[in-house]
């Protein structure tokens, strides 16, 4: 008997003529790690929320077929013991912490079990370790980062020892090593203590080499499953957008078994590099990477001084009123027309940094000047209008009843008009479908849209964005990366906190790295995330030593592919390395 056995389930949210999950048939044996796959929008979320038996007595709406867990109808078990099998963490940690301490949130669903003391003391003792959140664990829960707030909710979620974990997008505020850590442990869950894991995930290089299946999901349909190799394979003469990058590179050179790691990736790359083609000539690592040195390693300028940086901060300190100190001197200068991506550790002070360049929050010590103007002393007034701020919570910019509301408000609140605009930019962020939809209804991707367009739409000239790619798939990056490539082109500045990697290496021009408050590398991407271990993209990886240099899929394109063509034996090649 299958752990989980969906028939012909059709799910309507309330007030909605589309169906967010249409005829689903599926079964989920015992053990498996499953990885749900598919763009904003596509019903993941809607199938989490299914499997956790919340659809449709917390959401409401109307439904049909039916979901046996255990071979009982989901909708008539005790929810008390539902909770203690199924534990869900939702996309956005905010709406799953209810308590003000971070202990106390983590022993709250304890509580709610009626567990004794005992038993809750050692298990709220056993997560808080194991998660790493001692040091933190009498902090003001509001208070902390997103990813902080991320680690917490999976804590608390852990904590109940529920046999099936059902994960929305666990990952997404969390930096690259928190990430891995993260995930790693999920997969011994899975391993060693036979969880059952359903995760929803849309920066695949993180996840994809770990699930047993994959579920691929399009307008509320699945529409792909099977083992993570299998679908990896189906995509090779289709759509790759839902593989991770080393996957994508070889499946655009039609090979065949397509590798899923960095391990596997760099084995096959070294064995195409040597392979001797039809001329007797044999590619190696030092003509590959002299190759693309050249083209990818110039660096481009970075605003050291002079009066045409748009945005500098000047030796900046800033301590929160709890006595923690997020930012140590930082000096920073970004010119007119720049891409900046920066990154770092959560809790490295890179929010609080974006904080004082929007002017929410005012410097202990040092200056922030915008558009030539000391704002730490004289205000954003005359200047609010030219500069852009998006957090990492869209949702506290979403208070109208329909999309358009929202991006008119935002041109009447600073007395400007323009139908066009707001046209223009509903099509940009693929909204125009959503034009009088409450956003509050809308998927966690498309919310992160509306609020981005509304604060886009008064065409400022500094654009600073908190986490602007979480929840939004990879076919809406790069719709995002290029529009916001093209702003700089014409000469407005961007500057971007994200933990996506992979985003800034093919997007931004410019990296800056934070760590405790400080700025502690800045330089051009080739620079900074080339010689970094835990910031590289994942093809950065797996070309490091082999074609250094190469960071993205364009530019693997570009100048390593040509070294493969006409190359003979490419399939046995393959086949033997792997």
């Amino acid at each position: 008997m299958p752990l989980y056995k969906i028939e012909n389930l059709t799910y309507y949210y309330p007030d909605t003529a589309t169906a967010a999950l249409e005829n689903i048939n599926l079964e989920i044996e015992a053990g498996e790690f499953i990885l749900v796959v598919g763009g904003s929008g596509s019903g993941k979320s809607s199938l989490a929320r299914a499997l956790a038996g919340l659809i449709p007595d917390f959401y409401g709406g109307r439904i049909g077929g039916k979901i046996y867990f255990q071979g009982l109808d989901i909708r008539t078990l005790d929810r008390r013991k539902l909770s203690r099998q199924v534990g869900m963490v939702f996309q956005d940690p905010e709406k799953q912490i209810v308590q003000t301490q971070v202990e106390a949130e983590i022993a709250f669903g304890l509580e709610n079990l009626g567990l004794a003391n005992e038993e809750m003391l050692r298990r709220v003792a056993e997560v808080t370790c194991f998660m790493g959140l001692t040091p933190i664990r009498d902090s003001f829960t509001a208070n902390l980062s997103g990813g902080q707030k991320q680690k917490l909710a999976l804590a608390a979620v852990l904590a109940m020892q529920p046999h099936v974990l059902v994960l929305d997008e666990p990952t997404s505020q969390l930096d690259p090593a928190a990430a891995e850590e993260i995930l790693n442990l999920v997969k011994r869950l899975n391993e060693e203590m036979g969880f059952t894991v359903i995760m929803i995930e849309q920066r695949l290089e993180r996840c994809y080499h770990l699930a047993d299946r994959v579920l691929l999901m399009a307008g509320g349909k699945i529409t792909c499953d099977g083992s993570t190799r299998a679908v990896a394979g189906r995509t090779i003469a289709g759509d790759q957008s839902f593989l991770p990058p080393v996957a994508r590179f070889f499946a655009r050179l039609q090979s065949t078994p397509i590798p899923l790691t960095v391990k596997e990736g760099r084995k096959l790359l070294r064995t195409r590099l040597n392979t001797i083609d039809g001329n007797g000539e044999c590619y190696i690592a030092e003509t590959c990477a002299a190759r693309v040195s050249a083209a990818c390693c110039a660096s481009p300028p970075v605003t050291e001084g002079g009066g045409d940086s748009v945005a500098r901060l000047k030796n900046l300190w800033f301590t929160y009123p709890d006595g923690a100190e997020v930012l140590k001197g930082v000096n920073l200068a970004v010119g007119e027309g720049e891409f900046v991506a920066i990154l770092g550790e959560n809790g490295a002070g890179k929010s609080t940094m974006l904080r004082q360049l929007a002017g929410l929050l005012q410097p202990d010590r040092g200056t922030v000047e915008i558009l030539g103007q000391d704002v730490s002393k004289k205000g954003y007034r005359e200047i609010r209008k030219q500069v852009a701020y998006l957090s990492q919570n869209p949702n506290d910019y979403l208070f109208q009843d329909t999309v358009e509301e929202e991006l008119l408000f935002t041109l009447k609140n600073f007395h400007l008009s323009g139908t066009g605009i707001v046209d223009e930019i509903l099509a940009r962020f693929n909204l125009t479908r959503h034009r009088r939809t409450n956003p509050r209804d809308l998927s966690s991707g498309e919310r992160q849209r509306v609020a981005l367009a509304s604060v886009l739409v008064t065409s400022p000239k500094l654009i600073i964005l908190d986490e602007p790619t979480r929840g939004i798939d990879y076919r809406l990056k790069v719709e995002l990366g290029l529009f916001l490539q093209q702003l700089a082109a014409s000469g407005r500045t961007v500057i971007l906190v994200t933990h996506d990697v992979e985003f800034a290496a093919e997007y931004a021009a410019r990296t800056v790295m934070m760590f405790s408050g400080r700025v502690v590398s800045d330089g051009s991407k080739h620079d900074v995330l080339g010689k970094s271990v835990f910031y590289a993209p994942q093809l950065g990886k797996m070309c490091r030593g082999l074609c250094d240099g190469v960071l993205t899929l364009q530019e693997a394109q570009r100048h390593i592919y040509p070294l493969f063509a006409g190359s003979t034996g490419r399939d046995e090649v393959l086949e033997a390395s792997l």
